[in-house]
């Protein structure tokens, strides 16, 4: 598993289809799962489930990424998993790391 956590200012909009566009266009095998949005007092929330095949550990991985946002005051939570073919720890872990580092360069380019 890996993880990325960041808050920042920007554009609540932008940001969502700049996370979609840039995963979707990433890998020929990457698919968005599902999707969940909430509003309620002005704060925003944006559940994004992505998966996608690694060739490094031939399996899925998946990347679920919330965007909270308030006004332009952003926090993004996002966390990979699957990326393992043992059955009791976790090794070969490339994949998640590589999924996990798209997203960081794509919500780099806002902070």
């Amino acid at each position: 598993m890996a993880k990325y956590e960041c808050s920042f200012q920007s554009d609540f909009d932008a940001v969502l289809n700049a996370i979609h566009s840039g995963i979707i266009g990433g890998s020929i095998s990457a698919k968005m799962e599902d999707q969940s949005d909430y509003m309620a007092n002005g704060i925003r929330c944006a559940v994004r489930v992505y998966e996608r095949y690694s060739m490094a550990g031939s399996n899925r991985v998946s990347l679920n990424v919330t965007l909270i946002g308030n006004g332009g005051e952003l926090f993004i939570s996002a966390i990979t998993s699957g990326g393992s073919q043992a059955v009791f720890f976790k090794i070969n872990t490339i994949g998640e790391e590589t999924f996990l580092n798209r997203l960081v360069e794509i919500v780099e380019r806002y902070r």
